[in-house]
């Protein structure tokens, strides 16, 4: 077990004044965002650290391939241990046009060693519908290294059958998105009082009734007419707005490395803590037993054991009702207790119902 156990405890806004966060930090404007791509092909150029003579797929890919360039082989007489099968993923950012370029990631499917030095031919990516809309190619940037000998014994370092290659995906297809003359604004943290306050501050800025909150993680805002054909002037126009988001009181506890994040609006009612801790420290001391001088006595060596309880901690700490999160962590840490033992009582005042706030294990 580790001998130190890490204790975070962020408290935000405790005796700072609030500032506000941009209205672009909150929300995500519906149908703008990326779309997933993806593709199969083949990584060409290894250096025997390809996939094995067992894998059949790679087999029937590289035979397909010179299939296409009217080379007929067959499958069985391939060797590919200087070729992998690899997957290529990439997200198309929203708006993207054709001729743009985009950055991809290369995984190996098969039990290749290693892609380093790796060319990923021509491969086209798909969406979900399942049309075409880049194509991808390039050497690959692999981070890691992977160094085997005769005997199974090696040397890895990072993940060397994952690259990428930056702008390695040339767009064909463009996504056009169709923002129309009302923009849904949904937010990343859904929550009443913050969509109330996000809604009015929209429509304090702008001086109109534009924008309602038409659920708990939805606000609709009307384009004005004079923005109608300038959407992007107007977007930019309410990003910028600040709002005071609202939270929920929530303690959340992380066990295995004993730390604890609190936020601001924890509030604790009127509660006794009392906590001590039990510590028992046992020592082994040989002693000699040496005979006296001409006898025939043997010299013996007998342990002399030592055990010492101590219990600390007996104080007795009141809590009075309405304590913040900073005059409680003060209170603990007057006590001199370990993030181990805040957890523990934490709990303790949750489970006696005076810890006014969600309190989550993870």
């Amino acid at each position: 077990m580790r001998k130190s156990i890490l204790l975070l405890i962020i408290m935000l806004a405790i005796t700072q004044p609030m500032y506000g966060v941009r209205i672009k930090d909150l929300v995500e404007i519906q149908g703008v965002r990326k779309n997933k791509l993806i593709g199969y092909g083949l990584i060409v150029g290894l250096t025997g650290t390809g996939d094995k003579a067992g894998s059949e797929f790679t087999l029937r890919s590289m035979a397909n391939m010179l299939r296409n360039m009217d080379i007929v082989v067959d499958p069985n007489l391939l060797k590919v241990k200087n070729v992998a099968a690899v997957m290529i993923t990439a997200s198309l950012p929203p708006f993207a046009k054709s001729g743009q370029y985009i950055d991809c990631t290369v995984s190996s499917i098969g039990d290749a060693t290693s892609l380093l030095g790796g060319t990923l031919i021509s491969t086209p990516l798909y969406g979900p519908d399942g049309k075409v809309y880049a194509m991808a190619q390039g050497p690959l940037s692999v981070g890691g290294f992977s160094v085997a000998g005769d005997t199974g014994t090696g040397v890895t370092k990072n993940i060397p059958t994952v690259g990428r290659i930056p702008r390695g995906a040339l767009v064909e297809r463009s996504i056009e998105f169709g923002l129309g003359s009302r923009l849904s604004l949904i937010m990343n943290n859904p929550d009443f009082t913050t969509a109330h306050r996000l809604a009015g501050a929209i429509n304090t800025y702008l001086g109109k009734d534009l924008a309602f909150a038409m659920d708990i993680s939805t606000i609709e805002v009307d384009v004005p007419d004079e923005y109608r054909d300038r959407i992007v002037d107007f977007v930019a126009l309410i990003e910028r707005v600040d709002v005071l988001p609202d939270t929920k009181a929530k303690v959340v506890v992380n066990e295995k490395t004993g730390t604890v994040v609190m936020g601001a609006n924890v509030r604790i009612s009127t509660v006794a803590i009392a906590h001590g801790n039990l510590s028992i420290r046992i020592t082994e001391e040989p002693q000699v037993s040496q005979p006296p001088p001409f006898s025939r006595g043997t010299t013996v060596i007998t342990p002399r054991t030592g055990v010492i309880a101590e219990e600390g901690g007996r104080r007795l700490m009141v809590l009075p009702s309405g304590t913040t999160i900073s005059e409680l962590v003060s209170a603990l840490n007057a006590i001199g207790i370990t993030p181990r033992d805040l957890i523990t009582i934490l709990q303790a005042i949750k489970q006696a119902g005076a810890l006014h706030a969600a309190l989550e294990v993870i």
